[in-house]
């Protein structure tokens, strides 16, 4: 039994049994995979996928538990490589983080550049994406963690860590109408409106404060980037919902903010690290950084499971 094996049978099971963009995730051939799938399927002596001709259909009942199984080992693997890499050497390795656009452009910041004042030889790697692209990117072990918001609860392969909790504003030109009196939600309906797409768990919070009151807002344009939103506010295309945080009046001059905390719930954002992952030190340290409520001890019972529950709130 080899890791490639396992690698190849996880990679084929994440990709819905596409064999071909598992080969392309792998950077190897579509031919390779599936010989390496049918090596390990023969040395254990069951068949982990139902083939229809050349193509695979299902998961078989063993196969379910062979995958999971494999899904361990190679976590496992990975582990004791981090381990080998932090007793050869602690200043030297990758912290690869995954978050959204707004985490990456407004939370960040600070805890990234303390961490290469004290770890310039680390590579720190960022990715951007929406919440189920950082969620997979964490569980897939493509990243040591992710920052978004709520969905991170949502998956029970992570420990969700709380950081801080936040509120939106809304972002409109000078001298535009809702800057005279108080802003409702009745007011913001009567204009069309710029703000995160629906893969934003966020997003469902504006959509729920509306239907709440019976109102349906004109969404004219969705964006998973703060700084897309303000753009085609400037634009005049609409007025936009978006995170206080993104926000920066010594920035963005040509544009007005109006605290909409009074419409909509807060959101939290969260930490997600995949349970049983072992962390280099200086990942620790990291999330310190970011979170200083966040100690390594507290991280580190989560992870490994050494305390009851996957999370724990503000």
């Amino acid at each position: 039994m080899k890791l490639q094996q396992l690698r190849c049978l996880i990679e084929v099971a994440r990709r819905d049994l596409n064999v071909s963009e598992a080969a392309e995730a792998l950077h190897t051939s579509q031919p390779g995979v599936s010989k390496q799938i049918r090596a390990l399927e023969d040395e254990l002596g069951v068949q982990v996928f139902v083939r229809h001709g050349k193509r695979l259909v299902t998961v078989t009942e063993p196969g379910k538990a062979v995958i999971a199984i494999a899904e361990r080992m190679l976590s496992e693997a990975q582990n004791l490589r981090r381990a080998g890499e932090e007793y050869a050497n602690d200043q030297l390795g990758t912290l690869t983080i995954a978050a959204t656009h707004t985490q990456a452009r407004y939370a960040l910041p600070k805890a990234v550049a303390a961490f290469k004042r004290k770890y310039p030889k680390v590579e720190l790697v960022l990715h951007q994406g929406n919440p189920t692209q950082i969620c997979d990117q964490v569980i897939a072990g493509e990243a040591d963690m992710g920052v978004a918001t709520e969905m991170i609860s949502e998956y029970p392969e992570l420990i969700s860590l709380p950081v801080y909790q936040w509120n939106r504003c809304v972002v409109v030109p000078p001298r535009h109408p809702l800057l005279k009196g108080p802003l409702t939600l009745e007011r913001l309906a009567e204009h069309p409106i710029v703000t995160y797409d629906f893969a934003f768990a966020n997003r469902s919070l504006v959509q729920k404060a509306f239907e709440t009151r019976g109102l349906k807002p004109h969404v004219v344009l969705s964006a998973q980037d703060s700084d897309v939103i303000k753009t085609y506010v400037e634009l005049g295309l609409g007025v936009g919902i978006l995170a206080k945080m993104a926000f920066d009046p010594k920035r963005d001059l040509t544009l007005r903010a109006i605290d909409a905390s009074h419409l909509f719930e807060s959101s939290t954002t969260r930490l997600g690290i995949k349970r049983g992952a072992y962390l280099r030190r200086y990942a620790y340290e990291f999330i310190e950084l970011f979170a200083p409520q966040l100690s390594r001890s507290v991280v580190e019972r989560l992870v490994l499971g050494q305390t009851e529950g996957s999370a724990y709130e503000l």
